[in-house]
């Protein structure tokens, strides 16, 4: 169950266009499930046939095709249950503003954008060492989904002269690297590049390996591609084309593009199209979005959850609104303007430091959403795989800040909880409904009051702290104040857990 398992057929017969080839399997699944499951060219004259049981027990199937030796393949697979692995996102069946996956784990996203992943290990051949890395770094730091472009050129603003001397770093700008054939200089559309795809199936492996989704964003406008024009047969090829060959990894994630209205080759029925395109391909129902809010907002019923890119100051009460407009969808901010600094200055953003970074990631996930994570050393053209094995003077990212998130929202899971507004002088509160509260309490609050609110102010309560940059926690005390000052004082921003008692019968 969930596994990828490859069945490769090999026609006899020559087609000079083998990406238009119809091919595909009708599944036959217990309890009466039929999964029809499209196949896709992988070079010389091999197709492939990739499937992922969604649940255990037996799957027969039957290959179609026009070509006779593709046509008529019957096979079997025994399929055993999952017990190391959860499943594929889902939206949460009891709450459709929270993540699951399909076993009904709950699951708090959070998110690590790295564009250039594709380009990381791709002069490898056989293996995918760094990328391999790179995975395991973040998956052990609390990130478990990796926001991704499926490619990407360059970008167009000036680079840091310091990456000259780290020209391993640099990743935009490949001319070798290209879904097509030619070169992005000299493109050919006339066909698919399939060695570029064999690449990739490596990248979203290894992301399954280490737990984590492949956000998968399809297009994007401003990292200088050149695209086929939009719904051209080369376009929709390369398209089609991504949602036959990823569809059967279980953590994949569709996001039609990156700051998808950003460029007049993509108009708003474009990418309504495009996600029709996905229903009508993927036999599977992978979560589908697209990065812009606008489009979001204006095509709920085209999305499964709300993507929102959004810089401003007041992130928390904006993230607020924005739950609180859109009750039955996950809002998940994709990039909210925080880009932690690294070794090179690659794009600031609105905010470099790493303990401003890491607040709005806890604002937001205070405000009932979630988040992602941007270091600039890996989050564009700029790629350093191995960060803490650096040259010392090298800055590091935290990404312990981070591992710690996502503990605490172990502890306290965020499905638990929801935004509450408490009348005690600070902003940021999240109530179980029963008698636990969370208040995230930044370093300038001297102290902060639980004073005049009837649930939270009582004093028969436990109290205790928690530190957003250690992962401490402080020791639990019977409290009878109204007044709380954090041990930790304005070194870091922490975490008031306030428990009320249950009166004594």
């Amino acid at each position: 169950q969930w596994h990828v398992h490859d069945q490769v057929f090999t026609a006899d017969e020559a087609t000079d266009a083998p990406f238009e080839v119809p091919f595909d399997a009708v599944f036959q699944g217990p309890g009466g499930q039929t999964m029809t499951v499209p196949g896709f060219y992988n070079g010389d004259r091999d197709w492939v046939l990739r499937f992922s049981p969604p649940t255990p027990g037996t799957w027969s199937y039957e290959t179609r095709s026009s070509l006779p030796g593709l046509n008529g393949h019957r096979g079997i697979y025994d399929a055993t249950p999952n017990t190391t692995e959860n499943g594929p996102l889902v939206v949460h069946p009891e709450d459709p503003t929270r993540f699951a996956r399909a076993d009904g784990t709950p699951c708090n996203v959070l998110a690590f954008e790295a564009d250039w992943l594709f380009a990381l290990d791709y002069d490898n051949p056989d293996t995918a060492p760094q990328t391999d890395h790179f995975l395991g770094l973040l998956a052990e730091n609390g990130i478990n989904q990796v926001v991704t472009t499926v490619y990407s050129y360059d970008v167009d603003w000036d680079k840091d002269p310091r990456l000259a001397r780290y020209p391993e770093h640099e990743l935009g700008g490949r001319d070798h690297i290209y879904p097509f054939l030619g070169s992005n200089p000299e493109p050919d559309f006339s066909s698919l590049n399939v060695t570029f795809f064999q690449r990739m199936d490596r990248m979203v492996a290894l992301m399954q390996k280490h737990g984590i989704d492949a956000h998968l964003m399809i297009y994007v406008w401003n990292k200088l591609v050149a695209w086929p024009p939009a719904e051209s047969a080369a376009d929709n090829r390369y398209f089609d084309y991504i949602i036959k060959r990823y569809q059967a990894y279980p953590n994949v994630i569709w996001d039609v593009s990156k700051e998808a209205l950003n460029n007049v080759r993509c108009s708003e029925p474009y990418g309504v199209e495009r996600i029709e395109r996905i229903r009508r391909l993927d036999a599977y129902g992978r979560l589908v979005t697209v990065h812009d809010y606008g489009f979001c907002k204006r095509n709920t019923e085209t999305v499964d959850f709300i993507s929102w890119q959004n810089w401003g100051a007041t992130i928390y009460s904006s993230t607020l609104g924005a739950v609180a407009e859109f009750p039955d969808k996950p809002i998940f901010n994709i990039e909210h303007g925080g880009y932690e600094e690294s070794p090179y200055v690659v794009f600031e953003g609105g905010y470099t430091d790493p303990q401003v970074c890491l607040r709005r990631n806890y604002l937001i996930q205070f405000a009932g959403a979630y988040s992602t994570y941007y270091w600039q050393g890996a989050a564009w053209n700029v790629l350093i795989h191995n960060p803490f094995q650096q040259s010392p003077h090298f800055s590091t990212p935290r990404f312990e800040y981070y591992r710690h998130l996502q503990q605490f929202f172990t502890d306290y899971p965020t499905e638990k909880f929801k935004p509450y507004r408490v009348e005690n002088r600070t902003g940021y509160c999240l109530f179980d409904g029963d008698r636990t509260y969370l208040l995230y309490v930044p370093k300038e609050n001297v102290q902060i009051s639980t004073y005049g609110n009837k649930r939270s102010g009582q004093k028969n309560a436990t109290t205790q702290w928690f530190n957003t940059l250690t992962g401490e926690y402080s020791e639990v005390r019977d409290d009878v104040f109204t007044f709380f000052k954090s041990p930790w004082g304005d070194s870091a921003d922490a975490i008031l857990i306030r428990k009320i008692n249950r009166p004594q019968p």
